[in-house]
């Protein structure tokens, strides 16, 4: 009998590398989705538990800024933890945590145990951003297309912004809100058991990276890396704070409460694809001349929308969106080429709570500008700070230049 060649162990050994990939992004994807679908749909919530426990707007944004909050604020320290317990485990576990939160909500009967079902979902839902993009930027560096694996990735939260409260929204002409939120719970202990099943063994992760032609080490440029922070950061306020002016330009337009949902719909689409076909762009063409495109034609839609009668904004929703939205999938590719050696979770930790705090903090900042000046000229400074962008980019692209990443 002879021996196999190296080049047919080679093609064997491919395939399981392949499936590797497969199931650690459908993980990664699914997490993603069910993560972000649980923590959009307490907007669907907010307004039955207001008349559930007759409380104050101020209590009621309290209840939202608790899960969010503890989301930002303690993914340093998920990607500090998972050095020590290990990834999957970590993930596994925070998704576990936030199906329990929803479970414990569902059995609320008072504010209180409300409040701290909703700080334990945040808590869990912290292991998500950082854990499962280090783990997706892992397995696919053997085989290349990290980018484009990072905008599936991200495509796929807004996929689940959109199901999960839709999805609520059914259960609640059905049932209590009490049975929504805790079959929501369900489905977060269900997505556990799944992360449990399909994410690979870190030693299966590390044979893999060994096997990288070209790996990603990371070139540790700490000024690039910071101008690659200040930049998403901006990216999502800006993302933020139109989103939240959106509905008053509309409706100073003559749009109704429908017409206000469909324009959001069609941002919201344009914005799903935007995330996934940005990616690629990325890959293709760099990300300082796709972030310099996106972002200009945000900024330029912006100011567009202010003086376009009601149709004219609703045609240009879709794209705008996907410029909106899709500069993100760009960033979040470059993390990995930025990154100190060793420390991908730290560095994605790092990234996610600036963006998730800018995008928390726009709302508040710029809701006062238009108290003051109007929604008109909030939104044209919404678009002027978009251009900071531009030279912030630059100096990313000198980091991954000296790195050899570029």
């Amino acid at each position: 009998m002879t021996e196999p060649s190296a080049a047919a162990l080679s093609s064997d050994a491919k395939p399981s590398d392949k499936s590797m990939r497969r199931r650690s992004l459908f993980a990664a994807c699914s997490a993603h989705a069910v993560h972000d679908g649980l923590t959009d749909v307490i907007y669907v919530l907010l307004p039955i538990w207001q008349a559930q426990f007759a409380i104050s707007y101020a209590m009621v944004g309290l209840l939202r800024g608790s899960y969010s909050g503890m989301m930002a604020g303690f993914q340093l320290l998920a990607s500090r933890m998972a050095k020590r317990w290990g990834r999957e485990r970590m993930l596994v576990g925070g998704t576990a945590l936030a199906g329990v939160a929803y479970l414990v909500a569902g059995q609320a009967g008072g504010l209180a145990v409300l409040l701290v079902a909703l700080l334990l979902g945040g808590l869990g839902a912290s292991t998500q951003h950082p854990l499962a993009s280090s783990i997706v930027t892992d397995t696919h560096e053997a085989g290349g297309g990290v980018k484009e694996a990072l905008s599936q990735y991200n495509f796929a939260g807004d996929i689940g912004k959109t199901l999960i409260p839709a999805l609520m929204g059914l259960l609640l002409l059905a049932c209590s809100w009490q049975t929504g939120v805790s079959l929501l719970g369900l489905l977060g202990l269900a997505a556990a058991g799944l992360l449990w099943w399909l994410l690979p063994k870190p030693e299966d992760i590390q044979a893999s990276q060994k096997k990288a032609v070209k790996p990603i080490t990371g070139s540790g440029a700490k000024g690039s890396f910071r101008a690659l922070l200040a930049t998403g950061t901006l990216d999502s306020a800006v993302r933020m704070g139109f989103l939240t002016f959106l509905p008053f330009l509309l409706k100073s337009k003559g749009a109704g409460t429908a017409g206000i949902g469909v324009a959001l719909s069609l941002l919201f689409v344009g914005g799903a694809f935007g995330k996934l076909l940005c990616g690629y762009l990325g890959a293709r063409i760099g990300m300082m001349k796709t972030v310099w495109l996106t972002e200009s034609m945000t900024s330029l839609l912006i100011v567009a929308a202010l003086w376009l009668p009601l149709a004219g904004v609703m045609a240009m929703l879709p794209l705008l969106g996907l410029a909106l939205n899709g500069t993100s999938s760009v960033l979040y590719g470059v993390v990995p080429e930025l990154a100190e050696p060793g420390k991908r979770e730290h560095a994605f930790a790092l990234f996610y709570t600036g963006t998730i705090g800018g995008g928390a903090l726009a709302p508040v900042l710029f809701g006062a500008l238009g108290d003051h000046a109007g929604v008109p000229t909030a939104l044209t400074v919404l678009a002027a700070v978009l251009l900071l962008t531009l030279p912030l980019a630059w100096q990313v692209q000198r980091g991954l230049a000296r790195g050899g990443a570029a």
